[in-house]
């Protein structure tokens, strides 16, 4: 078995699924595993996939740093932090913290902050992340229940979460090329101690960021910057090129569509399956006075799924999200969802269903273990940044695991009436 190559660690499920999509396209032969292994694991690139966005700061350490134990014994060459693309992360938040945690342990001085994805209309000018044509704190995400985020200034966000110096690259700089971008990394890594935030606006810029990377030991960022990596093995002579990496085979059975993500996207996307299709909605304020909705929503499901695909939800607007998280508390709402959506699947599973889409990180976080899925391969991509999967081991399963705003309105659908071309 050789030894792998580059060692992913991310902070939720679905952008471990996004980023191992992205490294499959590129030729490298990925495996997400979620949480930290406890075997060996043979692949190119290993994704380990954590629940630790909105967790607290120590715990996220912890974690994030067992991952890394596990990705440096297993002789991984260079290290990858994955977070979200709208760089999810309050001032309380993890990605600063983390990321320092990282660097103290690699012994490294410098790395990069990088989490534009053009593809999904996210991108960084002059340290400002925008959302499409919005900056950030003008987007949907400026009211998002975990992570509201209310300065698409990624300088003076991150200079609140670490110690370290945080500098801005700007696009001028990445567009004179890789050899003067990559001669800026080595100065900053022998000079500075700290990070430097680095612009995109093109997938053409990522790959010139990505190739000015190689040589880093630690690299954060979300899955865009990704792309160029796996070119830089090819180059060193360490990776050949896969036919077929991404070929799996998928159920055809009817799927159990979960949706516990609260995003604006993902609302658009209930609202349209809704408009044909059945669904049942969940209400956090009665699932805390007792079982009896998560009961009658098996029923409801098995029924449905032995005819149709359906769709459980407890996604609302963020007026009802508010109101259920004042009188219960933020964390204890998010966790009677994600336990909910969890015993529902779990149970629907005995029942012989084997094809799930769920939206959302935490509750993707929360369903797979319910499930008793280690790993995945990553399969053919859906829409950008979301693969179809299957499970590694048992029974197999297919999932799809989708970030609360990543897909088009008919994404649910889409997932489902997919075939391999």
């Amino acid at each position: 078995m050789k030894k792998p190559l580059l060692g992913c660690i991310a902070d939720d499920f679905t952008g471990g699924t996004d980023l191992a999509s992205t490294l499959v396209k590129g030729g490298m032969r990925t495996i997400q595993c979620l949480g930290v292994p406890s075997t060996p694991v043979d692949a190119d690139a290993i994704v380990v996939a954590l629940k630790t966005r909105t967790c607290s700061q120590a715990l996220a350490i912890e974690e994030s740093l067992k991952a890394l134990e596990f990705l440096r014994d297993a002789g991984c060459e260079q290290f990858f932090f994955k977070y979200c693309s709208t760089f999810d992360s309050t001032d309380a938040g993890n990605i600063g913290p983390v990321a320092d945690a990282l660097m103290d342990e690699l012994d490294t001085r410098f790395t990069i902050v990088c989490p534009a994805f053009p593809g999904n209309q996210r991108t960084v000018f002059k340290g400002h992340l925008f959302v499409g044509d919005s900056l950030l704190s003008d987007s949907s995400m400026r009211d998002h229940p975990l992570t509201p985020m209310r300065d698409a200034n990624l300088v003076r966000v991150l200079e609140r979460q670490t110690d370290r110096g945080v500098y801005l690259c700007s696009h001028e700089m990445v567009d004179k090329g890789a050899s003067r971008l990559k001669d800026l990394f080595s100065s900053l890594s022998q000079d500075a101690d700290g990070y430097a935030v680095v612009d995109a606006i093109t997938d053409k810029q990522l790959y010139i960021i990505g190739d000015a990377a190689a040589d880093l030991k630690l690299i954060t960022g979300a899955s865009g910057v990704a792309q160029g990596l796996p070119l830089n093995f090819v180059k060193r002579g360490k990776l050949e090129t896969p036919e077929e990496s991404s070929r799996i085979s998928l159920s055809q059975g009817n799927a159990l569509v979960l949706a516990g993500s609260c995003s604006a996207m993902t609302n658009k996307q209930v609202a349209h399956w809704l408009r044909s299709k059945p669904g049942y909605r969940l209400d956090p304020l009665a699932l805390a006075k007792s079982d009896a909705q998560i009961k009658d929503a098996i029923a409801w499901a098995i029924d449905k799924l032995s005819t149709q695909s359906a769709l459980v939800y407890a996604s609302a607007d963020p007026e009802s999200v508010t109101e259920a998280q004042r009188i219960l508390g933020k964390e204890v709402a998010g966790e009677i969802v994600e336990s909910a959506l969890a015993r529902i699947a779990e149970a629907v599973k005995a029942h012989g269903i084997d094809k799930y889409v769920i939206a959302g990180g935490e509750t993707s976080g929360a369903v797979l273990q319910a499930l008793g899925v280690e790993a995945l391969r990553i399969g053919p991509e859906i829409a950008t940044g979301v693969p179809w999967t299957v499970s590694t081991t048992g029974p197999q399963l297919s999932l799809a695991l989708k970030s609360g705003n990543f897909g088009d309105e008919d994404f649910f659908t889409t997932a489902i009436e997919y075939r391999h071309e």
